[in-house]
């Protein structure tokens, strides 16, 4: 094992030096109404709007870069919590839009980009997300971000007949879709745990596990762990769903391993949430993040030819769209550096979890040679032979999933890396026994 990478002082030192060079290339984002898309020359692409998921991101990662202490980041997450509060939100029907233009109107509020767009879970789940992440940071604003868009999500987004989601409304939460993902569902699971862990409010944790239970548990594992996309309102697979828009950038056609290794992420994290706060842990988790990871993994890595992940393939694993997606090679880096951390904190030994190692070593070479045009820059897309493409993205939208795989293998498995890096906890990646397990602001906010 002398060839280990996780913890040697100058691989840490190339992460660091990948996340500055992110953050850096990030603040072109800024706008007046929030973030803006980056495009292709480094700048704002004004012709298209801001879009929450975008400054909810940005705003994430803004606030990662002031827990680390990184001069500058402050001001962008306070410029993101600012837009989210004021900007962005629908002072009229609650939540918050989809996208505005990128000028407020003369009372700082947002103009829609589109009067008839609907408000969906996908991008609110960015908002809870940025909104626990700018309260680890002590932010100015973000505590009440986060309150209110917690009791949006009670009120709006979470059905207690089937223990999901609900996909999108009209502006005005009427009109709810006759339609149900497992994409809205997966970042709504990854924005609970994060609210779990500045709040103390187990009830997130709790609708974190049950999202979990139904999409991996039940879905994933009826589907030899190649878990489903799309679903009706009773949360029936439609497998067939957006078959004549295979590459599409939210919804794709058939299995999308890069969510197998997300959700693969999530569920360790979720289980080690369980287990360090003394709550019952679902036995089948650990061996389900595996399956998943390595089902993935083994339909999806170098499986056309060439190095790389595709996007997506069918239900017997034969690829369907070839392009590589730079978010889903950062998701296999972040799932194996989670799933490996696990596995040691439950006493497996280095032999046991040197799969991992490899994985993680060949996913950040590939990134390096491939995806990486400069420091921070990131190519969003490639082609099967590894070229740039836009047949699905164009320019370099956010930086979310890059941040993360730079920053996964050098924190804990739990707390979430907003409540990580708040306890000082980088490069410090065993878990904590549970008497350390304290919320940052329990005791200080009065959740109601």
């Amino acid at each position: 094992m002398g060839l280990g990478w996780f913890g040697a002082p100058e691989h840490n030192r190339w992460l660091a030096e990948e996340t500055h060079a992110l953050l850096r290339y990030a603040r072109a984002a800024a706008v007046p109404a929030g973030f803006g898309w980056i495009g292709e020359d480094g700048t704002v692409d004004t012709t298209r709007p801001v879009e929450l998921w975008i400054t909810g991101r940005m705003t994430f990662a803004f606030s990662l870069g002031t827990l680390m202490g990184i001069p500058g980041c402050r001001r962008y997450a306070d410029h993101g919590v600012r837009a989210l509060n004021r900007v962005m939100r629908d002072h009229v029907n609650g939540g918050w839009h989809s996208a505005v233009e990128h000028e407020p109107d003369a009372d700082g509020h947002g103009v829609p980009a589109d009067p008839a767009g609907r408000k969906e879970c996908y991008q609110h789940a960015f908002v809870v997300l940025a909104a626990a992440t700018a309260t680890a940071a002590n932010r100015p604003g973000a505590q009440e971000l986060l309150r209110d868009a917690l009791a949006v999500q009670d009120r709006r987004w979470w059905d207690d007949t089937y223990g999901m989601p609900v996909e999108s409304y009209a502006a005005d939460f009427t009109d709810p879709e006759d339609y149900r993902g497992i994409n809205a569902a997966m970042h709504t699971v990854e924005a609970y745990l994060a609210a779990t862990d500045v709040t103390g409010d187990i009830t997130w944790l709790t609708r974190a596990v049950q999202i979990l239970d139904h999409a991996v548990n039940v879905q994933a594992r009826a589907h030899d762990w190649r878990l489903p996309e799309h679903y009706d309102t009773s949360w029936r697979p439609r497998l067939d769903y957006n078959k004549d828009q295979p590459a599409h950038p939210f919804r794709p056609y058939g299995v999308t391993p890069g969510h197998g290794l997300e959700w693969a992420r999530l569920t360790v994290q979720a289980r080690s949430a369980l287990v360090h706060r003394s709550l019952p842990t679902p036995d089948w988790m650990l061996d389900a993040a595996e399956r998943l990871f390595d089902r993935s993994r083994s339909d999806a890595w170098r499986c056309d030819g060439g190095p790389g992940f595709v996007y997506t393939t069918g239900f017997d694993g034969v690829p369907v769209v070839h392009e590589r997606m730079h978010w889903v090679v950062c998701e296999g880096i972040s799932a194996a550096a989670a799933i490996r951390r696990a596995l040691l904190d439950d006493g497996h030994g280095e032999i046991e979890v040197e799969h991992y190692e490899h994985c993680y070593r060949s996913w950040v070479d590939y990134a390096e040679q491939y995806l990486i045009e400069a420091p921070g820059v990131w190519t969003h897309e490639l082609d099967q032979n590894n070229r740039p493409s836009t047949r699905t993205w164009e320019g370099h939208p956010d930086i979310y999933h890059a941040l993360q795989a730079m920053l996964m293998s050098r924190v804990p498995v739990w707390p979430c890396l907003g409540q990580a890096l708040a306890e000082g906890r980088l490069d410090d990646p065993a878990s904590p026994v549970p008497a350390r397990a304290q919320p940052r602001w329990r005791g200080i906010i009065s959740w109601g």
